[in-house]
């Protein structure tokens, strides 16, 4: 097994000023599971490449344990790769499928058998071996994948979205399998999605990045409960929190009548590019229903109500004086807000009900540059 570390590393595709991957630094441990997340063309997936040496790296260096391998062949780096489209020879067999490159490789033939049936046992596939990829289903097919890597024995996983070809209901079973078997088997993974969800969900640590450039690289639990930034803020979370520029009078930010009071640190982070402003995010679950007379009530008009079963979504707009402030869920509208409640007292569509930040759980962001101002 080894680590991973990506030094200052960039890709710069021909006909291109912008770097797709730009100075990326990064460390991924012996053992470690790391998640590379972001929107499409963030640069998730060509990071992902340039260390599987399918993209060439342009300025800085990428290391596999001690050994530096940015100019090393990709056949030569003790990687194993998984490809979204699973990537299978349809005129093989699974056992052959999975066994190919140690064919190439010149091993023996009963080492590669052996290889093979312990692949497919970890995998539920002993039953399928001699069957043709058309005659599997999708998961099976990209179980198949999963065996072609493991029998490598690599350094490194390599996964590019593996999961995205799948079902809701596989996509959720199969990524609790891919998580379990990697930590099993003990093998550094870097694995590529844009789902933050599966992210959360798999991931010892999780990157974001956007625009080619790495926003923050923590725990779930950490990207979740303190963002560095408004992008992290936003993109990780589901339902999206909800955010907003407000104006600040005497130390307490003003969304219509409610008044959100702010650490010292938060306005004195606030500088005079932000015009008196700042911005707050508010996850959904961290909105309660309170009196109207209530200082920090936010009034809201129910446009539509998502039932979930455990939990409904309400989906409404902001009312009252709302002068000077710029709100924008980045699943929502100016002025949307989005509050999880019981589902069993949901309010009918074009109610109106008020809503208070539990206090703590606001997240205080400088609107001129984006970067959280209180822990």
């Amino acid at each position: 097994m080894a680590t991973v570390t990506y030094d200052h590393a960039s890709r710069i595709y021909p006909g291109t000023e912008r770097p797709a991957v730009d100075q990326l630094n990064l460390h991924v441990e012996d053992g470690e599971f790391l998640v590379l997340v972001g929107p499409s063309g963030c640069g998730k997936s060509t990071s992902l490449r340039m260390l599987a040496g399918l993209e060439d790296v342009n300025a800085g260096r990428i290391l596999i344990g001690d050994r530096d391998v940015t100019d090393v062949q990709p056949k030569d780096r003790d990687i194993a790769m998984v490809f979204q489209n699973y990537a299978l020879y349809p005129h093989m067999s699974v056992a052959d499928n999975m066994g190919f490159a140690l064919k190439i490789a010149g091993k023996p033939k009963a080492e590669i058998r052996s290889r093979v049936e312990e692949a497919a046992k970890i995998l539920d596939l002993t039953e399928y071996l001699d069957r043709k990829p058309k005659a599997l289903s999708g998961g099976q097919r990209q179980r198949v994948a999963m065996g072609r890597a493991i029998v490598r024995n690599p350094q490194v996983f390599l996964m590019d979205e593996p999961l995205s070809n799948l079902d809701a209901k596989l996509r959720v079973q199969t990524r609790t399998q891919i998580a379990s078997l990697t930590r099993r088997l003990g093998v550094t993974t870097v694995y590529v999605t844009h789902d933050q969800v599966e992210a959360l969900t798999m991931g010892d640590r999780i990157a974001v990045l956007k625009d080619g450039i790495l926003q923050q690289v923590d725990t779930p639990r950490a990207l979740y409960d303190t963002p560095k930034n408004v992008f992290v803020a936003g993109f990780i979370g589901s339902p999206a929190m909800n955010i907003g520029t407000f104006n600040v009078v005497n130390g307490v930010a003003k969304i219509g009548q409610a008044q959100i009071p702010l650490t010292r640190e938060a306005v004195a982070g606030l500088t005079a590019e932000d015009n008196g402003k700042v911005t707050l995010g508010f996850r959904p679950e961290s909105l309660d229903i309170v009196a109207e007379n209530d200082p920090s009530a936010i009034e809201v008009e129910v446009n539509i109500v998502e039932e979930l079963g455990s939990d409904a979504y309400v989906y409404g707009t902001l009312k009252g004086d709302l002068a000077g402030a710029d709100l924008a869920s980045p699943t929502a509208g100016d002025h949307e807000v989005i509050v999880r409640i019981n589902p069993r007292t949901a309010p009918g569509k074009g109610e109106r009900i008020h809503v208070a930040i539990r206090p703590g759980q606001e997240h205080v962001f400088s609107p001129s540059t984006g970067l959280r101002l209180s822990n």
